[in-house]
């Protein structure tokens, strides 16, 4: 089950995570100031996973006066493009943070080659005329040493001939590779003799067809921090095993002394944080692309109306963990719900409507009622809604047979019209299959203003729109993508494709108060009674698309008690 997390006022206390521990242990050693880095490929779009970790690399920078770096992990041309590049820069903005320095792992091609040159003339990396089957045998198994490659000893002078006509282009893809000469019979895999370069015929997205050689992630990641200066370079808890690498490196170098620490990843129920599932769900159309409402995607969480300070939010309270563990996707959407019950304004719109005649309201009359626009902020001021003889209400809230505890509309019942009137349904208009097309009501003129003519008072307040002023939406109801907790949970035979909601999205056509049809993309609103919503990007000077955000309440759970 995926771990609770409690809000409790106690709990709000903070104490300082591990990762502050050890930065404010080095501070009081002598660390002069803290430097740390978001460090991306640009292979793909960034996810909530990428949140957390741009929030706490951000935000630990900022908390000690210290820098952070966006560096993007450009090494593998095949797979990275200028678009991924850019939609991380917006990203990151969006959040809230700004980086110290843009760097790119590209700009350090040359320092990274020359340092491989460096550990070949120390006699520690070698050349390999291997394929990459013979390899991966030969480094045996966690039981077993490895064996170590018939070119293991080849001269130094040899060497660095055959990585100069490697980056020079003269062999093909595959056909040789640099490796470190370390241990073969390491205890820790990753330290047998592992891969420094790889050749690689691709247009770089910066540089160009400069280079035929690519540095491998492990070979670059700690040198491209030490040219940086960074002083704590935070990764996820699956790169523990690569730290003694990281440190070896560093240490045959004898370069700045950067030092890696690691963080359990985020993972969410209902969620994958895959880029290869996700970019898998966009090949497939399985979703509507990488922005998708319904993606994990930052681009996804911004076009579905998430704000920024949420994530931040949730960021917070999830923590910095050291084992794995999966958070609740409820928790996600109360930190989104808490923001914008503050930030956004309160309309009215129907979604399943139902044409109410007034028959004792005068046929000509229209009436102008000032709303309040969010009674958690006084500043949002008011707006002015019209109110005539014919209204819409949400078929929900409208039963023929109702018991007594339902107390919205229904034969011979009172509801109160919110901000309006008291009515009573008096006649159900009907087609020729039985579907209720019409409700004939009368109203209490005396009734404005949470009145009534003889003092009465009415449980029941439900929302409506004015026929005469209101105009017709798109609603686009969003819920989660995948059925399970965990996705990849599939029968025999079955992946976690097999797993998407048939429910998860939802569209209707709907109803909204005159206000709501000249709203901006991006905006966000709260339906009264239904949930947040915002305006997508779709939305046309015809026609307005709204997405829903989140629901008022946790629905989720409850509907899985009912199934």
């Amino acid at each position: 089950m995926a771990e609770n997390i409690s809000n409790t006022a106690e709990e709000s206390v903070k104490s300082l995570n591990f990762l502050e521990e050890i930065i404010e242990n080095d501070i009081e050693n002598g660390l002069k100031e803290v430097h740390t880095r978001f460090p991306p490929e640009p292979n793909g779009y960034l996810h909530i996973g990428h949140a957390k970790s741009i929030c706490l690399n951000f935000g630990l920078a900022k908390r000690y006066n210290g820098t952070c770096n966006l560096r993007f992990d450009d090494t593998n041309p095949a797979k990275e493009e200028t678009e991924y590049v850019d939609s991380i820069k917006e990203d990151i903005k969006w959040l809230g943070f700004k980086w110290n320095k843009e760097c790119y792992t590209s700009d350090y091609f040359q320092q990274l080659y020359d340092w491989a040159v460096e550990l070949i003339k120390k006699n520690l990396a070698y050349v390999d005329d291997q394929t990459q089957e013979e390899i991966r045998k030969g480094r045996g198994t966690v039981m077993n040493s490895g064996v170590e490659s018939p070119y293991r000893n080849r001269s130094v002078e040899e060497n660095i001939d055959l990585l100069e006509r490697m980056k020079n282009g003269e062999f093909a893809d595959g056909e040789k590779v640099l490796r470190a000469k370390i241990d073969m019979s390491h205890p820790n895999m990753l330290m047998r003799d592992p891969l420094l370069y790889r050749i690689l015929h691709a247009d770089h997205h910066r540089t160009g067809k400069k280079w035929s050689i690519y540095p491998m992630y492990d070979y670059a990641h700690g040198e491209s921090d030490s040219i940086e200066n960074i002083t704590h370079s935070i990764c996820t808890l699956e790169f523990d095993v690569h730290r003694a690498l990281y440190e070896w490196f560093i240490e045959k170098l004898n370069i700045y002394p950067s030092h890696q620490f690691e963080f359990a990843r985020l993972n969410i129920t209902n969620t994958v944080m895959s880029k290869r599932k996700l970019l898998q769900l966009v090949k497939e159309n399985l979703v509507m692309g990488w922005d998708d409402p319904r993606m994990p995607t930052i681009c996804g969480l911004r076009r579905r109306g998430y704000t920024p300070a949420s994530i931040r939010t949730f960021a917070e309270k999830v923590g910095v963990a050291k084992r794995d563990n999966i958070i609740d996707l409820g928790l996600l959407e109360f930190c989104v719900r808490e923001d914008l019950n503050h930030s956004s304004q309160r309309r009215m719109a129907v979604l399943d409507p139902i044409k109410v005649v007034i028959t004792n309201y005068p046929e000509d009359k229209t009436e102008i009622i000032s709303c309040i626009n969010n009674p958690q902020d006084e500043e949002a001021g008011h707006r002015d809604i019209s109110f005539s003889r014919e209204v819409y209400i949400d078929r929900n809230d409208f039963k023929e047979e109702a018991t007594k505890k339902y107390f919205r509309l229904s034969p011979g019942k009172e509801v109160r019209l919110r901000y309006s009137y008291l009515i009573k349904c008096e006649e159900v208009i009907k087609d020729s299959e039985g579907n209720i097309t019409e409700l004939r009501c009368s109203y209490d003129p005396e009734s404005m203003g949470g009145k009534s003519s003889d003092g009465r008072k009415v449980k029941g307040i439900i929302h409506w729109v004015d026929v005469k002023t209101a105009g017709e939406i798109e609603v686009r109801l969003f819920d989660r993508l995948f059925l399970q907790e965990n996705p990849d949970e599939a029968e025999e035979g079955k992946t976690f494709v097999d797993n998407i909601n048939p429910d998860s999205l939802t569209i209707v056509k709907g109803y909204a108060e005159s206000s709501l049809l000249k709203a901006k993309i991006g905006e966000s609103f709260q339906f009264e009674r239904i949930g947040y919503f915002v305006v997508d990007k779709d939305s046309t000077e015809n026609k307005q698309i709204f997405n829903r955000t989140v629901t008022l309440r946790d629905t989720w759970a409850k509907s899985l008690k009912k199934k």
